[in-house]
C-alpha cells in the first residue's frame, strides 16, 4: 500500500505519516520546503519521541520525499497509484495542493480502485475545502471525478509543538492522539488504518474537538500571553490563567452537549482529559506559538466566534468566551503576521468596521454588539499606551 501525504512538517511526520506507517504503507511526503525535502530524501529514518504517560520512541522508516513544486510531475505520477492521499499543510494551502492532486487523479490507470482522499487539518470538513478546490481544476475530459476518488472528512488532534534545534528529522509529540474519519463516503470499505477511528457521524466530533481543544489550548495561549507567561504548562498552572480556561471550556460544554446530546458526564471527561495535556510539563510548547494566526483563530467559523455565536443565538451570553476574545485581540507578537494584520486593523478602523473585518459576524448578529465592545476597549488601550 501506498500513501502520498502533503506537508512534511513536524505533523505531517509526527502524526499522519507516523499513523500511515504503522498501518503499513509505503509513505511519499510531499511538500515545498526545499532543504526539509532534501534532509528526509536522504534520511534512512526519523523518530517520533512520545512525551507524557507512557513515553515511547517510535522510529519510521521506508518513506520517500519530493518536492511538489520542482518535482510535481514526479508526485503526479506517485498520486496516480497512491492508495491514499492525505494532507497537513494548514486549510488556506490546500487550493495549492489541489492542482497535483486533480492532475494525478487524471492520471489514474483505468480500473484502480478510487483514491481515498483525506486532508488532516484543524479545520471543519477541511476534506470538503480540498475537493471543492480540486473540481475547481478538474478537466471534465478526464471523466468523473468520483470515479476516481472518494473523499472523507476527518478530525485530528495531536499537539505538536515547537521542535528543539539540533533534532533534525525527529519530532517530539505528546502521547495522546485521535484521527477520526468520516466513515460514509467509503460505502463500507474503508483504508486500512489501524490508528485512526471511523464514525458514521463525524461533526459532532468535529466540534467536540474544535471546540475544546482548539478553544481551550488557544484561550491558555492568549491569557498567557497577556500574563506574562512564556510557556502553555505554566501558564495551565497559574491559577486565574487556569480558571480562566477552565471557565470557556464550561461554555462550550454546555453547548456541545446542548446540540449535539453528548452526555454530560462523558464531556467533563473529555474536558478534564484535555486540560490535563496542555498542563503535560514534557511538552515545551509555547504561548506564541500557539496563539499564532490570531485573524484566523478569530474568523467566522474557528475556536471563539462559533461556539459563542450559537451561544448568544440560544439566548446565552458567552462571558468567558468573550474574555478570551479580548485577550487574542492585545495578542501582539511582532513576529507573527496575522498579528502584526490585526493591529493594522484595530489601528485604521472603528470598533463596529473591525468586528465585521475580523469576525465575519454581520452587525443583526445577537454576537456583534458584546464583540463591537470588546474591539472598542482594545483599540482604546492600544490608543492609551501610544499617548
Amino acid at each position: 500500500m501506498k500513501a502520498v501525504h502533503f506537508g512534511a512538517g513536524n505533523i505531517g511526520r509526527g502524526f499522519v505519516g507516523l499513523l500511515l506507517h504503522e498501518a503499513g504503507y509505503e509513505v511519499v511526503f510531499a511538500d515545498v520546503a526545499d532543504a526539509l525535502i532534501s534532509q528526509l530524501a536522504a534520511a534512512d529514518s526519523y523518530t517520533v519521541h512520545e512525551v507524557g504517560e507512557n513515553p515511547a520512541d517510535k522510529t519510521v522508516t521506508g518513506f520517500r520525499a519530493l518536492n511538489s513544486g520542482s518535482q510535481e510531475a514526479a508526485v503526479v505520477e506517485e498520486i496516480a497509484t497512491a492508495d491514499v492521499v492525505t494532507t497537513a499543510v494548514g486549510p488556506h494551502i490546500l487550493k495549492f495542493v489541489a492542482p497535483v492532486i486533480a492532475r494525478g487523479l487524471a492520471a489514474r490507470p483505468a480500473g484502480l480502485a478510487p483514491l481515498h482522499v483525506m486532508a488532516c487539518e484543524n479545520a471543519i470538513n477541511a476534506t470538503d475545502i480540498l475537493r471543492d478546490a480540486i473540481v475547481a481544476n478538474w478537466d471534465d475530459a478526464a471523466g468523473s471525478l468520483d470515479s476516481v476518488a472518494v473523499f472523507a472528512n476527518t478530525a485530528v488532534d495531536r499537539i505538536v509543538p515547537n521542535q528543539a534545534a539540533g533534532q533534525g528529522m525527529d519530532v517530539t509529540v505528546e502521547t495522546f492522539y485521535e484521527w477520526v474519519i468520516d466513515a460514509t463516503p467509503f460505502k463500507g470499505a474503508p483504508p486500512v488504518i489501524p490508528g485512526a477511528t471511523f464514525v458514521d457521524a463525524l461533526g459532532p466530533y468535529i466540534e467536540r474537538k474544535l471546540f475544546t481543544v482548539n478553544t481551550g489550548h488557544a484561550s491558555a495561549a492568549y491569557f498567557g500571553y497577556a500574563a506574562g507567561i512564556e510557556k502553555i504548562s505554566d501558564a495551565m498552572a497559574d491559577p486565574t490563567v487556569g480558571a480562566k480556561v477552565r471557565a470557556v471550556l464550561e461554555e462550550t460544554k454546555a453547548l456541545l452537549v446542548a446540540k449535539h446530546g453528548f452526555d454530560e458526564a462523558a464531556q467533563e471527561a473529555y474536558v478534564q482529559k484535555i486540560l490535563g495535556r496542555f498542563t503535560n510539563p514534557y511538552l515545551p510548547d509555547t504561548v506564541n506559538r500557539v496563539g499564532r494566526a490570531p485573524m484566523r483563530k478569530l474568523s467566522r467559523n474557528e475556536r471563539f466566534i462559533s461556539p459563542a455565536a450559537e451561544l448568544a443565538e440560544r439566548g446565552t451570553t458567552p462571558s468567558a468566551l468573550l474574555e478570551a476574545m479580548g485577550a487574542a485581540l492585545r495578542f501582539d507578537d511582532p513576529a507573527d503576521a496575522e498579528a502584526v494584520e490585526l493591529g493594522g486593523i484595530l489601528a485604521s478602523s472603528s470598533a463596529a468596521e473591525a468586528a465585521e473585518k475580523i469576525t465575519g459576524l454581520e452587525a443583526d448578529h445577537p454576537l456583534f454588539g458584546a464583540v463591537v465592545e470588546l474591539i472598542d476597549a482594545a483599540i482604546k488601550e492600544r490608543d492609551a499606551a501610544k499617548a
